[in-house]
């Protein structure tokens, strides 16, 4: 399954601007607020040197690159989480991704007005957090509800969940996320996933700024970053202008990287927002050669063991595991040939507790 980011912001900040550019999906895009009216999907690959160079070694007859789907979800307004605006069904698309991107504006446009009025980026966050926390509260009391009334007649058995869930309650109640109330651990990890809270989930800052304030994004994108900062380092914080990236998007892929390069950036926004989206559900990547016919990058959390990153492949390669043999891409490249790698002894043989680390390339021997 693809990594999945929603884009997420308030009216006319450009979500749908981004979305067009991060995958030429070409959505209506309008001046005026609720352009998406359904939530608009797109899978795009995620852009990796390796999987190129490594394409290169094998000649496969296909290149399978590991892919990210963002979703663009209509702009939430105050009170969405009553219904206002479109409200409530897209506070509700939200709720199946890993991952947000909160997009806020900093830059000016006299053509595009502003639902608040003035351009404030941290305010616009704020009004984002406010409905988001208020949506999350709503889950909580209804579930709470019902907890509260099957533990009249069981209350050993429901005891823990209903004291998890009215700490939760509390918290949302002074306007804290409940990601740091998952962060405590036991029950209320597993109650936030299950209850797939908004503000449980990670999440992205991008600064949507003018092409004229790249590379650094202005003293707007200034006050993203430092909120972003504020949150811990773990937070990633994007700067990018997404009407350039659209245009981009439409360009030579060279003439396109010459110019960003003269605009002091290395990467293309997609590469930024997937190389965050790695970031912060700290996934790595690993490579498949099947049989010189394909090449294929997979992306999966850190840390997983060799049988459970060959389940990603095929399910009986988990269930039939037997060994898997490894190289890192960095020792395959400057051999230029699995059999080389082998006669040479570079090859590893790893057991069911070999952690899979982010580019290795992976054969999986299996029973099946």
């Amino acid at each position: 399954m693809s990594l999945q980011i929603g884009i997420v912001g308030l009216p006319n900040v450009g979500k749908s601007t981004l979305f067009n550019a991060l995958t030429n999906a070409g959505v209506d895009v309008a001046s005026y607020p609720f352009t998406t009216i359904e939530p608009n999907r797109g899978i795009v690959p995620v852009p990796d040197p390796r999987l190129e160079a490594l394409a290169g070694i094998v000649k496969p007859d296909r290149i399978v690159p590991a892919t990210v789907e963002f979703v663009d979800i209509a702009g939430l307004v105050k009170g969405a989480h009553r219904g206002e605006g479109l409200g409530n069904q897209f506070l509700g698309h939200i709720r199946t991704v890993d991952a947000i991107a909160v997009v806020c504006r900093c830059f000016s446009d006299p053509d595009v007005a502003h639902v608040e009025g003035e351009i404030e980026p941290l305010r616009d966050a704020e009004i984002l957090d406010l409905e988001l926390v208020l949506a999350d509260l709503d889950v909580t009391e209804r579930r709470l509800a019902k907890v509260q009334s099957v533990a009249k007649a069981r209350p050993r058995e429901y005891a823990a969940e209903r004291d998890a869930l009215e700490e939760l309650r509390h918290s949302l109640q002074q306007g804290e996320r409940a990601f740091t109330w998952a962060q405590r651990g036991g029950l209320r990890a597993e109650l936030a996933r299950e209850l797939q809270l908004l503000t449980a989930k990670q999440r992205i800052y991008i600064a949507n700024v003018a092409e004229a304030d790249l590379p650094d994004g202005g003293p707007w994108a200034e006050q993203v970053g430092r909120l972003a900062r504020a949150e811990g380092v773990e937070v990633p914080y994007v700067v990018l202008s997404a009407e350039l990236e659209a245009a981009l998007a439409e360009w030579p892929p060279d003439e396109a990287r010459a110019y960003r390069a003269e605009l002091g950036l290395k990467r293309s926004g997609l590469e930024r927002l997937a190389r965050a989206g790695y970031q912060v559900l700290d996934l790595i990547t690993f490579f498949t050669i099947a049989g010189g016919e394909e090449v294929r990058a997979w992306s999966v959390p850190r840390g997983i063991k060799a049988p459970q990153a060959a389940g990603k492949v095929h399910s009986q390669m988990e269930a039939g595991f037997i060994r898997a043999e490894v190289i890192p891409f960095a020792q395959l490249e400057p051999l230029g040939d699995w059999q080389i790698a082998r006669e040479r002894g570079s090859i590893r043989i790893k057991g069911r507790d070999y952690q899979v680390e982010d580019g290795d390339v992976c054969l999986f021997r299996f029973s099946p």
